[in-house]
C-alpha cells in the first residue's frame, strides 16, 4: 500500500495527475465510506424493489377492480416520470409537509432524512418497472401448469408462492437483472440530495484539489466494478435457478 502511494504521490508531483483518495489516507477513507453508502443505498433498494415488485404482480390479479386500479396507477406514475423529478418531489415536496421531531439537543428535524427519501424513491421507482417483469413471468407460465395446482388443492396465494412465482422468477430474470442494473446506477441521483454515496464524496474531493478529470475517471471505474459484479452474481445465481428442460 505504501508503494501504491509513493508512486500516485509522484505522478501528482511530476506530472499534475492527482489522485489524492490514493495517497492521502483522510481521502482514502473518505471515498471508502462513500463507496460503502453507495453499496448500502443499492442493497436496500434491490431488495425492497423486489418485495414491491413481488406485492405489486399478486395485487395485479386481485378480484377487487380498485386495487388493480391502483397498482396500474403507481406503475404508470413511475414509470413515466424521471427519477430524478420523482425524488425531489419525495425529498422536497412530501418532506416538506411532514410532522418534524424535537431531538436530543432540542432542535427540529424532519422525521425522515434525505438518506431514507433517497431509499423510499429509488425503490419505488424500480419496483413499478419489477410489477411488470414480474407480471410477463407470470403470464408466461403454461396454464396447465396453474390449473394442474389449483387441481391439487393450492388456494390462489399458494399456488403463487409454491407454483408459479419460481416458474416465473426464472424466465424473467434477464429483464429483472437489466432493471436492477439500471437500479444500481441511478442510485447516483442520490448526490442531488446530499447523500453522501461515492460521486457526492468525489465532489468534495475534486472542490478542493481541483482535479475533476480524476475523480470522475475514478467514480466511472467504482461504478463500472459495482456494476460487474453485480452483474456476475446474477449469471451465477441464474444458472443456478435453471430447471433442465425447461426454457426460457
Amino acid at each position: 500500500m505504501e508503494t501504491i502511494g509513493q508512486f500516485f504521490y509522484r505522478l501528482n508531483e511530476d506530472y499534475g495527475i492527482n489522485f489524492p483518495v490514493f495517497y492521502d489516507a483522510w481521502e482514502f477513507w473518505r471515498f471508502a465510506e462513500g463507496i460503502v453508502t453507495t453499496l448500502e443505498l443499492s442493497v436496500i433498494c434491490v431488495v425492497m424493489s423486489l418485495v414491491v415488485g413481488l406485492v405489486g404482480s399478486w395485487l395485479q390479479g386481485a378480484a377487487f377492480a380498485p386495487i388493480r386500479w391502483l397498482v396500474y396507477a403507481y406503475i404508470q406514475f413511475f414509470r413515466n416520470t424521471p427519477p430524478l423529478a420523482q425524488l425531489y418531489f419525495f425529498y422536497f415536496g412530501l418532506g416538506s409537509i411532514m410532522p418534524r421531531v424535537v431531538n436530543d439537543m432540542g432542535v427540529p428535524q424532519a422525521i425522515l432524512g434525505n438518506y431514507e427519501w433517497a431509499v423510499i424513491s429509488l425503490t419505488l421507482f424500480a419496483g413499478a418497472f419489477n410489477i411488470e417483469i414480474f407480471r410477463s413471468g407470470i403470464e408466461a407460465v403454461p396454464t396447465t401448469t396453474v390449473e394442474a395446482a389449483r387441481a391439487l388443492g393450492y388456494s390462489r396465494l399458494k399456488s403463487y408462492i409454491h407454483v408459479i412465482f419460481p416458474l416465473a422468477i426464472r424466465i424473467c430474470m434477464p429483464g429483472l437483472t437489466n432493471n436492477l442494473v439500471n437500479l444500481l446506477k441511478t442510485t447516483a441521483i442520490a448526490y442531488a440530495i446530499g447523500v453522501s454515496e461515492v460521486l457526492y464524496v468525489a465532489n468534495q474531493i475534486w472542490a478542493v484539489e481541483f482535479n475533476v478529470p480524476e475523480m470522475m475517471n475514478l467514480v466511472l471505474i467504482t461504478y463500472l466494478i459495482i456494476v460487474s459484479s453485480f452483474v456476475r452474481l446474477t449469471t451465477v445465481v441464474s444458472r443456478r435457478m435453471r430447471v433442465p428442460g425447461f426454457n426460457w
